[in-house]
């Protein structure tokens, strides 16, 4: 009888001694809960600022790149602007020099986005569009903004061939 007594008191600890660490299981996970629940302010101040960001950039795009309008530059773009296109000197003052070059006798259009997204201070935007010739093109910006205003800039651009070697389009 006296060991069924210790391995009753035993029994009991052990089982105290799981409730206990449940509970401490269960306060991590708590905390956790409260700690995610307190990030989803930083979320939804992270998506406003992209989709901010991504207004920034589907507004300077059809202006500069859809009505011509250089002076987009000036609205959208801050003075030292890195520029990765090695065609184009960093600064606002040479792409908007560099652009008077492009868009001499070119008429206005709307642009044709396919995709946009952003992340983080970056925004991606995948555009058809048609090249001095009257070719398709495709093209692909990638804006890194600074509050709210375009400080960093690449580009791949793609003449559409006539045939492909996949039946994927490119748009």
């Amino acid at each position: 009888m006296r060991y069924t007594y210790m391995i009753t008191a035993a029994l009991a600890l052990a089982s105290l001694a799981s409730c206990q660490q449940s509970n401490k299981e269960e306060a991590a996970t708590n905390k956790a809960a409260t700690t995610e629940i307190a990030s989803s302010d930083e979320l939804q101040k992270k998506f406003t600022e992209q989709t901010r960001n991504k207004e920034v950039v589907l507004a300077f795009y059809q202006q500069m790149f859809g009505d011509k309008d250089v002076t987009a530059v000036d609205t959208y773009i801050l003075p030292d602007y890195i520029q990765h296109n090695p065609y184009v000197a960093d600064g606002a003052e040479p792409f908007k020099q560099a652009a008077k070059g492009w868009f001499e006798g070119q008429p206005k259009t709307k642009i044709d986005v396919q995709r946009i997204a952003a992340d983080g201070d970056l925004v991606f935007i995948h555009v058809r569009s048609k090249s001095a010739t009257g070719k398709d093109v495709s093209v692909i910006d990638i804006f890194r903004l600074e509050n709210g205003k375009i400080a960093e800039h690449w580009d791949a651009i793609q003449e559409v061939p006539e045939q492909s070697a996949n039946a994927h389009p490119m748009f």
